[in-house]
C-alpha cells in the first residue's frame, strides 16, 4: 500500500516536481551510498585483526553516520541557494566540515593501526569519507573556489596517509584518487543543479508566457468595446446635450435629438452583444488545431482521427461551437491531470448525431474526475444540455481518461425555420 501510495504522489507530480524529486534523491542516495560504502570498509578484516581498539572502530562508523545525517538535509538547502529559492547560512557548512575531518581522522588512525600496505581499501575510504560534505559545499561557494579547495583537501589527506606510515606511491594514489572523486562529484553536483535550475526558468517563462496571453486578450476585449462605444457614447452625449438646449428654448427639435439619441443607444447595445458574442464564441477546426499544436508541443502526442480536412465544418454553427469548447476543456484537463503520453481526439457523424471522443493516458484513478463535479465539466454540460447533448467523462479501466461529448443534429426542417426566424 505505501508503495501503491508513493507512486500516487509521484504521478501527480508535474514535470518540474518530478525533475526536482529525482535530483533531490539522486544525491540524497549518492552520500549515504558513500556513508555505507566507508561503514563497510572501516571494518574490513585488516581492521579487525590489527590492533586498533574497538572504540576506535566504533568511533569511525559513528562519525561516518553522522556525517550522513548532517549532510543529507544540508544539500538540500545547498539545492535551494544554488536555485535562488532562500539564501543559506554557510555558518550550516562547519559542523559538515568538522564532522568530515573526524571522520577522515579515524581512518588515518585505523591505517595506521592495520598498517597501509595491509589495508588497500584505505584510499577508497578516504575517498568516499570526504565526498559527502564536498556534495553540498560546491553547491554554495564559486568554482574556482572549490576547485582550489579539492586540491587543498586531496594534498592534506594524501599528507595524512604519510603521516599514517604509508608509502610516497600510496600517498601519490591518494591524491589523485580524492582530486578526481572530488572533482567527478562536483560536476555531477552542479550539472544536476544546472539542469534543475534551467527546468524551473522554463516553467517560469511558461507562466510568464501564460499570464501574458490573459493580459493581451483582456486588452483586446478592451480594445473592442472602445471602438464599438467610444464614437456612439460621444455622438450621445453631444445630442443630449444640444437636445437639453433645445427643450430649454422650448424647440420641438428636442424630441427629434432624443429620438436620435435613443436609436444610437440601442444601436450601441446591439453591437456591445455582437463584441460579446463574437468573443464567446469558439471555433471547432480552430480549437482541434490549438489543441494538437499546444499538447504536442508539450511532449504529448496528440492523434486526429478525422477524415475531414476542415473537421466540423458541415456541422450547424452551434454544435460547432459546443463543441469546440469540448476541445478546448478537454486540452486544458489533459495539461493539467496526470502525465500523459499521448491524446487522441475522434470526431464523427453518425446519422442525426455527432461524437467527439478525446482520449488520454497517464491519468491516475483517484485523480479522474467523477461525473457532475468540475466547474469546467459542468460548464460543458450546461452548453451541450442547451443542444439536448450529453457528456461523459470518466477513467477508462486501464489508467487512461476518456471524454465523450454527443449532440444530436437538428433536422433540415428545423434548420430552415431557425434560418427565417433568424432573417427576420
Amino acid at each position: 500500500m505505501w508503495v501503491g501510495t508513493q507512486v500516487g504522489r509521484w504521478k501527480r507530480r508535474d514535470g518540474f516536481g518530478k525533475i526536482d524529486l529525482y535530483t533531490r534523491g539522486s544525491l540524497h542516495s549518492l552520500i549515504w551510498a558513500m556513508i555505507l560504502c566507508e561503514g563497510m570498509l572501516s571494518v574490513t578484516r585488516p581492521v579487525r585483526h590489527s590492533d586498533a581498539p574497538a572504540t576506535l572502530i566504533g568511533a569511525t562508523v559513528l562519525a561516518a553516520v553522522a556525517q550522513g545525517v548532517c549532510a543529507a538535509p544540508l544539500v538540500s538547502r545547498a539545492l535551494d541557494a544554488y536555485l535562488g529559492r532562500r539564501p543559506i547560512d554557510r555558518r550550516l557548512l562547519v559542523p559538515a566540515a568538522a564532522l568530515m575531518v573526524l571522520n577522515t581522522t579515524g581512518l588515518l588512525a585505523l591505517g595506521g593501526y592495520a598498517g597501509t600496505g595491509g589495508f588497500p581499501e584505505l584510499q577508497l575510504a578516504l575517498g568516499a569519507s570526504v565526498l559527502p560534505f564536498l556534495t553540498s559545499f560546491v553547491l554554495v561557494v564559486p568554482v574556482w573556489l572549490s576547485g582550489v579547495c579539492f586540491a587543498a583537501l586531496a594534498g592534506a589527506v594524501s599528507g595524512g596517509t604519510l603521516l599514517a606510515g604509508a608509502s610516497g606511491t600510496f600517498a601519490l594514489g591518494t591524491f589523485l584518487g580524492v582530486g578526481f572523486g572530488s572533482t567527478l562529484i562536483a560536476t555531477t553536483s552542479r550539472l544536476s543543479a544546472w539542469t534543475l535550475g534551467v527546468m524551473l526558468k522554463l516553467r517560469e517563462a511558461q507562466d510568464v508566457e501564460t499570464r501574458l496571453a490573459v493580459a493581451e486578450e483582456r486588452l483586446r476585449f478592451g480594445r473592442d468595446m472602445h471602438d464599438v462605444l467610444g464614437r456612439n457614447l460621444a455622438v450621445i452625449a453631444l445630442k443630449s446635450e444640444l437636445a437639453v438646449e433645445l427643450a430649454q428654448r422650448g424647440k420641438a427639435a428636442a424630441v427629434d435629438q432624443m429620438t436620435e439619441v435613443q436609436r444610437i443607444a440601442r444601436a450601441s447595445q446591439q453591437e456591445v452583444r455582437d463584441v460579446v458574442r463574437g468573443y464567446r464564441e469558439v471555433d471547432l477546426r480552430t480549437e482541434i488545431a490549438g489543441a494538437q499544436g499546444v499538447l504536442e508541443a508539450a511532449g504529448i502526442g496528440c492523434a486526429v482521427e478525422d477524415g475531414d480536412p476542415h473537421p466540423g465544418e458541415h456541422l450547424p454553427a452551434p454544435v460547432r461551437s459546443a463543441l469546440g469548447w469540448v476541445v478546448r476543456e478537454a486540452a486544458t484537463n489533459v495539461l493539467r491531470h496526470g502525465d500523459p503520453r499521448r491524446c487522441s481526439i475522434r470526431l464523427r457523424a453518425d446519422g442525426d448525431t455527432v461524437r467527439l471522443v478525446v482520449e488520454n493516458d497517464g491519468v491516475p484513478p483517484d485523480t479522474a474526475v467523477p461525473p457532475g463535479h468540475g466547474s469546467g465539466l459542468a460548464g460543458l454540460r450546461e452548453r451541450l444540455g442547451a443542444l439536448d447533448g450529453l457528456l461523459e467523462a470518466g477513467p477508462t479501466g486501464d489508467g487512461g481518461f476518456r471524454l465523450t461529448a454527443t449532440v444530436p443534429l437538428p433536422s433540415p426542417r428545423r434548420d430552415a425555420a431557425s434560418l427565417v426566424e433568424e432573417r427576420r
